[in-house]
């Protein structure tokens, strides 16, 4: 019940919303972040679809674009390709380490930051045509207070892309005891169900900051196929998009 009390109090901006132990693991698997066969294989074939969605919503070409909780950089990567002028954040200074080497290799351009998204907003407020956070809300103590620091970040009509995993028993069963017991596709640990967050928690909070929700899909994936792609059922992972009024 205090963990359900906390995730319903009203999100606070704060510059301290970071866990360190979650630091430490993806921090760890830096080196192979790019290998699309090593330990983020689902990343890698959740990026296109992740890509589209985002772009059927946001003129990617020379908008201004924030990737929060960027890891090494794939969909920061595959934005910047497609036109994006992308800044993008991390607090794994292993991750931010590789996303720019990668750009070595890529030739293309991304401001990678090691700084929080609630600092960043102290600074640069109004600068974003659109911002997106993937996988990275159901990872920190406070997601309520990164999607106040969003909107701080947007520029008025600007959009906030969010994709996380729903909390109920099949996510449990297909990303926890699926994907990291039984098929080995993520590192034991990566998830921690108490943390996944309901469409209704996440439309809540995406309120008190001032976000008007425009849409809520879900994100399917088959590994045996290696393809992710946009559908209806939010069950297990889900794609939302928000709007600054």
């Amino acid at each position: 019940m205090a963990a359900t009390h906390r995730r319903r109090a009203k999100p606070e901006m704060t510059q301290e919303n970071v866990s360190q132990a979650e630091i430490t693991r993806f921090g760890a698997l830096a080196r192979r972040w790019w290998d699309p066969n090593g330990p983020q294989r689902p990343l890698h074939e959740l990026n296109p679809a992740r890509l589209g969605y985002v772009s059927q919503r946001v003129r990617l070409r020379d908008a201004k674009v924030l990737d929060v909780g960027c890891g090494a950089g794939l969909l920061s990567e595959a934005m910047a390709r497609e036109g994006a002028h992308v800044t993008a954040l991390d607090l794994a200074p292993e991750l931010i380490d590789v996303a720019r080497l990668h750009l070595l290799e890529s030739g293309l351009q991304v401001d990678y930051r090691l700084v929080a998204v609630e600092e960043l907003a102290t600074q640069a407020p109004g600068s974003f045509d659109a911002i997106t956070c993937m996988e990275m809300l159901e990872h920190v103590p406070n997601p309520g207070s990164v999607l106040r620091a969003c909107e701080t970040l947007l520029k008025p009509g600007g959009r906030l892309f969010v994709s996380t995993l729903n909390r109920t028993p099949l996510a449990f069963a297909v990303a926890i005891v699926g994907a990291e017991y039984l098929a080995g596709l993520l590192p034991k640990g990566t998830h921690d169900y108490k943390s996944f967050i309901k469409p209704a928690e996440l439309s809540a909070w995406l309120r008190d900051a001032g976000f008007e929700l425009e849409d809520v899909s879900g994100l399917a994936y088959d590994p045996i196929r290696r393809k992710a792609w946009v559908n209806r059922r939010t069950d297990i992972n889900y794609l939302a998009c928000a709007v600054k009024p």
